[in-house]
């Protein structure tokens, strides 16, 4: 696996596969463009391929919620705040989580909303909002599954682009990272959704009246957690 600098988007990394079909360009979870090509093909060709694609691949980033720029003040999950923070100590862009405090630190001659800067910044928040998903989700699904009777396999933390969570036919629910920018309202819906598809594998009558016992404003909740986007 490979990698380059894009003026315009930042670090591209480059998955070559064997039997592989022209180049492919996606969004990975993490918010970073992720080009696959057939496994002779030279990075130089990738790199045309984004040239020639960049109009389509702004729409691919702001359709995957990744066009929205962090901010000064900004929250950061359950418990952090973001803070710039201008300096002339520092010559390039670096970040530091301190107390409830997600810092960024910028030289004078970088841009908070420059792709590098956004890049730094997402990977920080990624982290956090793993270590807080960590601590609250898995105790939280036991909680749940204990007041109304559910069984589930195991609990797995992930961060799937477009997915809250999803649960398998083996009784393992996943869950998104990004569920601790929700109210815990959300949280809560999210988390009994993938505990009724143990009993329901599907999204039948069945399975929303199955919802509705557990959650009675289940029809508010899910209009309410499409206003956020799962990505970071």
């Amino acid at each position: 696996m490979t990698a380059f600098i894009d003026a315009e988007f930042g670090e591209i990394t480059v998955q070559k596969r064997r039997g592989g079909k022209g180049v492919r360009i996606k969004v990975a979870t993490n918010g970073r463009l992720v080009a696959t090509a057939p496994l002779y093909t030279p990075v130089i060709f990738i790199k045309q391929v984004v040239h020639a694609s960049r109009e389509e691949l702004r729409s691919l980033l702001e359709r995957s919620g990744q066009s929205d720029l962090y901010a000064h003040g900004q929250s950061v999950g359950k418990h952090h705040t973001l803070a710039i923070v201008p300096t002339t100590m520092v010559k390039k862009p670096s970040t530091k989580v301190q107390r409830d405090t997600l810092l960024v630190y910028l030289p004078p001659d970088a841009a908070v909303d420059s792709n590098e800067v956004q890049q730094m910044i997402r990977d920080t928040v990624v982290t956090i909002l793993r270590r807080e998903a960590k601590h609250y989700l898995p105790e939280r699904l036991k909680q749940l599954a204990l007041a109304h009777n559910f069984g589930y396999e195991r609990i797995r933390l992930s961060h799937a682009a477009g997915r809250w969570g999803s649960c398998s036919s083996n009784g393992t629910i996943s869950l998104n990272i990004a569920l601790m920018k929700l109210p815990n309202e959300l949280i809560d819906y999210v988390i009994l959704h993938e505990l009724c598809h143990t009993r329901q594998m599907n999204h039948s009558p069945l399975f929303w009246k199955e919802v509705e016992r557990y959650d009675l404003h289940y029809r508010v909740h899910k209009r309410q957690v499409k206003r956020y986007t799962p990505s970071v």
